[in-house]
């Protein structure tokens, strides 16, 4: 006897969970401008490589015969897949019932994501469009009580959601309105993505804000990614759902599978010793002229392989993943189109989840240095910039990988102190338009020989002759003779150090879970 008509059977109740929502929410999805949930899947993952769990959980209406009669499926769907050819675990909201609330899914379906993640040490890709939490205001009604937050004996899913940052790699992209625990899931990645036009992220939605917080506000104004990118909520934004798959897909190029893993090497046919002219003349002589940042790091790492990440947070300081002979690393650098590169408390924070990322995942980093310092003034003074710095000092001391530095142009005062671990060694070069103390001359002259400078018949003529003075001692070439720098080099040469770096650091690489795991 066949077992073909319970195979038929499960064949129905599958296609009556691919039916999401129904023709009517899913015609209000496109109309949206968004996929669903298994469209979304479907671009994300490399062809038909989606190995779906738990397709037909869900719940079904029965007939007075005890057969199946309708159906709504869990609106979370979740399973394994490729991407590029590696395994990872991908988990996504379905909007189309019951617009993604928590109350319309089967709980144990996100968790065991999360858990298939951790336990198989797969990276996480998480497709977000709802609240994800513990249900609407409906649910109270539904269930004749009041659902308390963490429920009896905690909760695997809130368990997971931190410490798989410490094990794998987490993505996350938003591609509606994404709130409570859904922004909470959206947020507690190490990278995450928003569309501009189509998503929103919020603690709550305008509703909860217009009605209890006395504001009157749109999702745009509340959440919308300008918001979102700015405050450092969130990663990166991008103009179609398309580009949110690309970036996902790019971003764990650059990461080994799991922290039991190493960073891949891929072939590269960028010349290790390749230069460029313009690298000695970039760094302008007057100290007033800033210059751009972005495309020195692009010409020293592989063509094509830098991949920034938080550009419109923290923005005196760049961060991006990128690769030197195929290799992947971690790029830090001071940006002095915005504050002349000093660290304001954002950059800080910056910092510390980027240096927290290529701890966890054993990038090596490059630091291009350019920093006056620490950011003042009474807003600085505001924000406990100071607080942020020494937090940003311990992640760098407190980080295991290879460290490369480039003083490029400026190295002052304590911020000046955090471009290289303390205790250990690190590699580092100075450009000849590097220059470096406790404090910049400029503005500190006046008040070290106020003195000299009132007595003097010429207070202007003394000034300037001081000041000469001091930029001739000030020069790296004497630092250098007496040991207290390592090296100056030619710019030209930069890339050609910075790929051999890259293999001295290979060589060196350690798997395993690190002491100081990465948190959101």
């Amino acid at each position: 006897m066949s077992w073909q008509p319970e195979l038929d059977e499960l064949a129905r109740r599958q296609a009556m969970a691919e039916a999401m929502g129904g023709p009517d929410k899913v015609r209000r999805q496109h109309e949206g401008g968004r996929l669903t949930v298994r469209e979304r899947i479907g671009a994300l993952l490399d062809p038909d490589s989606f190995h779906e769990v738990g397709a037909i959980a869900g719940r079904g209406e029965y007939g007075p015969d005890g057969k199946l009669a309708g159906f709504t499926p869990s609106n979370c769907v979740m399973g394994r897949g490729l991407v590029d050819g590696r395994p990872v675990v991908v988990v996504g909201d379905d909007f189309t019932v019951r617009g993604g609330s928590a109350d319309a899914t089967i709980r144990e379906k996100p968790i065991m994501a999360e858990r298939m993640a951790a336990d198989l040490r797969l990276p996480l890709i998480r497709v977000i469009e709802g609240s994800g939490g513990g249900g609407s205001v409906k649910t109270i009604e539904t269930t004749g009580r009041a659902n308390l937050p963490g429920g009896i004996g905690g909760n695997w899913l809130y368990h997971h959601t931190g410490d798989n940052l410490a094990r794998v790699p987490v993505v996350g992209l938003g591609l509606g309105s994404v709130a409570g625990l859904g922004a909470a899931r959206l947020a507690a990645t190490h990278f995450s993505v928003m569309t501009k036009e189509t998503s929103a992220m919020f603690v709550a939605g305008p509703p909860v804000v217009n009605a209890l917080g006395g504001q009157q506000v749109t999702k745009r104004e509340l959440g919308g990614w300008e918001i979102q990118t700015r405050s450092g909520a969130i990663d990166h934004a991008v103009d179609s759902e398309e580009e949110a798959f690309a970036s996902a897909r790019r971003f764990l190029s650059y990461l080994p599978g799991n922290v039991w893993e190493l960073p891949q090497r891929l072939p590269s046919e960028d010349d290790p010793a390749r230069t460029d002219e313009a690298w000695l003349s970039v760094i302008p002589r007057d100290l007033r002229k800033p210059y751009r940042m972005r495309p020195i790091i692009e010409g020293l790492m592989d063509r094509g392989s830098v991949f920034e990440m938080g550009r419109h947070f923290g923005r005196s300081v760049i961060t991006c993943l990128a690769r030197l002979e195929g290799m992947p690393v971690a790029v830090l650098a001071g940006d002095p189109m915005v504050y002349a590169g000093s660290w304001t408390a954002d950059a800080c924070a910056k910092v510390v989840r980027f240096v927290d990322l290529a701890e966890t995942f054993h990038l090596p980093v490059v630091y291009l240095m350019d920093c006056p310092g620490f950011m003042i003034g009474l807003e600085a003074e505001q924000r406990a910039t100071i607080r942020w710095g020494v937090r940003a000092m311990a992640a760098v001391n407190q980080s295991t990988v290879p460290w490369c530095t480039v003083i490029v142009r400026n190295a002052f005062g304590v911020a000046g102190v955090v471009h290289q671990p303390a205790s250990r060694y690190s590699v580092r070069y100075a450009w000849p338009s590097a220059r470096w103390g406790s404090l910049p001359l400029e503005g500190g002259i006046e008040a070290a020989y106020r003195a000299e400078i009132d007595a003097a018949e010429d207070p202007a003529a003394r000034l300037a002759g001081i000041e000469a003075r001091l930029q001739q001692l000030r020069s790296p070439l004497r630092t250098a003779e007496a040991f207290w720098v390592e090296e100056i080099i030619d710019p030209r040469q930069t890339r050609r150090l910075l790929c051999e770096f890259g293999h001295l650091a290979e060589r060196v690489l350690e798997p395993g879970m690190r002491a100081h795991g990465m948190r959101p």
